[in-house]
């Protein structure tokens, strides 16, 4: 392989699952442990890609919002993408696409029972949309489960701290190293 072909590749990570799984408290513990081993990546949470009222996605707008943010991140030589969005790990080709550069994939799914779910979403939403959001978590999970491709890693975040399931990631993806300049 040339020297040129090493550099120039990336790799994806993408984070998925239902809300309360824990999704950006893995990816920013991630981003920690991957930071104090002076790995090179970024991290985008591709909820906020797209977030605006009404909603924008048949227009593409994510993908279009992750293909700029990539070429800037890329223009400044990152080649390793962390990337949390609920569906990103049945989207894994669409994003990888958006890329523009032929990323190598790795993909996790991140499983939660409805118990640990429904009170770490307590944690964080105030108010009437509690119920709402935990319904729509619940909606999620089923459908994650049965859609989401085999290939992609489950990791299960019941009883774990994100530390523990930051660490589980670290190891599927083997950035436990600097890539060559």
């Amino acid at each position: 392989m040339l020297k040129s072909e090493v550099t120039d590749s990336s790799e994806a990570l993408f984070i998925g699952g239902r809300s309360g799984v824990g999704k950006s408290s893995a990816a920013y513990e991630l981003h920690s442990q991957l930071s104090s081993r002076d790995v090179r990546h970024c991290l985008i949470e591709g909820d906020n890609l797209d977030m605006a009222h009404p909603l924008p996605w048949v227009h593409g707008l994510a993908e279009k919002n992750l293909a700029a943010m990539w070429k800037n991140y890329r223009e400044l030589g990152y080649r390793r993408l962390i990337y949390t969005n609920t569906v990103s790990v049945r989207l894994t080709q669409q994003l990888a696409t958006a890329m523009g550069d032929k990323p190598k994939i790795i993909a996790v799914l991140l499983t939660a029972n409805d118990k640990t779910a429904y009170n770490r979403l307590a944690g964080r939403e105030t108010g009437s949309e509690l119920d709402a959001h935990y319904g729509r978590s619940q909606t999620a999970a089923r459908d994650l489960d049965l859609h989401t491709p085999p290939w992609v890693h489950r990791v299960s975040t019941d009883g774990r701290s994100p530390t523990d399931v930051a660490a589980t990631i670290l190891a599927l993806t083997g950035w436990t190293h600097r890539l060559p300049a």
